[in-house]
């Protein structure tokens, strides 16, 4: 009879361990200023094993695009569901999260914690200021340590401030905040943990100063690296409007003093970019060996993300702020628990403003306080060559937007001038095919995913 009283409390315990064990737990890394150089293959040489050993476990979308081609905005998309152009939030600079809409929207990880989850989150992450005690409703984790670009590089390696450079350094990994924050992820991974998890990783590299510890240097001869890029192409703006001179010009001071004309500056820089770039790949092996190492491994979804793109002198520009394909790019890659599909590469075009109603399927999330934009991705991880008809949306500003189907890539600007490129013939985007009557009809079905009105910009200012 004593057995027959405890049947209630025997079955609620089994149902919350079955429950539990049914919630994956979720691994978010992200990266900052990755180039499609490593993950499209458009710039051979640039070494990261542990990026391609995690590929072999993950579905990789090769076309997947970010929401906006910096930053801040790119991350507040992510972590808020919402486009660009219905928030305003558009720029860097600007202070998104502690005005309207988004410092009443509940975050991805507050809608975590909300549904049960554990959250824990180091490193560059939203990239912007919260309201005071908003930081402690998004993270259960303490320290909160963010980190910061550094270390930068001193006087003598600078060309244009302390951003813009090339130093290989020989002072302690720990100096990184990178390496701080991979050092608490892993400690993390190997604690015990009650319930299931969200964990964002945000890392600061390859985003400049290019400064990464000498061994990832030495990584790479100078005379190996090509310069200019393959993707740069003397003449490549002649067929581009105005606005996209004016972008171009971003960070003109940078392209005219250490691009085509000074190809030594030039050459150092990609030098920087590839050791930054294979600096950013060991601390992600890091995690993910922790990761494989752990009781969690077979439970856990693992989304690898970048903000957005980067320019390494391509259309006559560095870093980011335009609607190219080396701006709007991002690397996804999703390990499912089951390692469902692996190594298989997907030409579907996604956003990484569907990981929001993603997360929220998988994870029997709450509803949230708002409607998130983007789309499952359920249909395409359970099986990646199914239909998919919406092009990935990125906008940098009113009316300057663009759309990018699995083969062509239109681009519309203010007054009306347009770009669009052919990626199947055309993969640096060189030939400008906006008035190519054979491409009416194509350009007309991308041109008619334009939203229809544009939110007046919350502030901010370009690059």
């Amino acid at each position: 009879m004593k057995f027959l009283k405890l049947l209630p409390l025997v079955f609620l315990l089994i149902s919350a361990a079955t429950s539990k064990a049914e919630k994956p737990n979720i691994l978010f890394l992200i990266v900052d200023d990755w180039n499609s150089y490593v993950t499209k293959g458009t710039f051979p040489g640039i070494k990261t094993p542990a990026l391609d050993k995690f590929a072999e476990t993950a579905i990789h979308f090769q076309n997947s695009y970010c929401a906006a081609p910096v930053c801040g905005p790119s991350r507040a998309a992510v972590f808020s569901g919402l486009y660009p152009h219905v928030t305003g939030n558009y720029l860097n600079g600007s202070d998104p999260w502690r005005q309207d809409p988004l410092n009443a929207t509940e975050t991805l990880p507050e809608l975590f914690k909300r549904s049960g989850y554990e959250t824990w989150g180091r490193g560059k992450l939203f990239h912007a200021k919260l309201d005071e005690g908003r930081e402690e409703k998004n993270w259960d984790n303490r320290p909160l340590y963010g980190g910061g670009f550094g270390p930068f590089h001193p006087k003598e390696d600078q060309m244009i401030g302390r951003f813009w450079g090339y130093t290989e350094y020989t002072g302690p990994d720990e100096d990184f905040p990178d390496v701080k924050n991979v050092n608490a992820a892993i400690e993390y991974l190997n604690g015990e943990h009650e319930k299931p998890f969200f964990m964002a990783l945000g890392l600061w590299r390859p985003h400049t100063p290019f400064v990464s510890p000498k061994r990832f240097f030495d990584l790479y001869k100078p005379e190996d690296i090509a310069t200019p890029p393959p993707g740069w192409k003397e003449g490549d703006l002649d067929d581009v409007p105005g606005e996209g001179h004016r972008l171009s010009r971003i960070w003109g001071e940078r392209w005219d003093q250490t691009g085509a004309s000074d190809p030594v500056a030039w050459n150092k820089l990609l030098h920087g970019f590839a050791a930054n770039t294979s600096f950013a790949d060991w601390s992600i092996g890091r995690v993910l060996d922790a990761l494989d190492k752990s009781e969690y491994s077979d439970n856990t979804m693992v989304i690898f993300f970048s903000d957005n793109g980067y320019h390494m002198g391509e259309k006559n520009h560095f870093e980011k702020a335009t609607l190219w394909e080396l701006s709007a790019y991002t690397p996804i890659m999703i390990r499912m628990p089951d390692r469902a599909h692996a190594g298989t590469v997907t030409p579907r075009p996604v956003s990484s403003i569907d990981f929001f109603p993603t997360l929220m399927d998988y994870c029997g999330l709450e509803q949230p306080d708002h409607k998130p934009h983007g789309l499952s991705l359920r249909r395409l991880l359970e099986d990646p060559f199914a239909r998919w008809e919406r092009p990935a949306l990125t906008s940098y500003g009113e009316e300057i937007f663009s759309a990018r189907s699995e083969r062509y890539r239109y681009i519309r600007y203010p007054d009306g001038s347009e770009e669009l490129y052919d990626h199947a013939n055309d993969p640096h985007e060189w030939k400008n095919l906006a008035d190519d009557p054979e491409l009416r009809q194509i350009k007309l079905n991308l041109k008619k995913w334009k939203p229809g009105s544009f939110e007046a910009s919350n502030g901010g200012r370009d690059g």
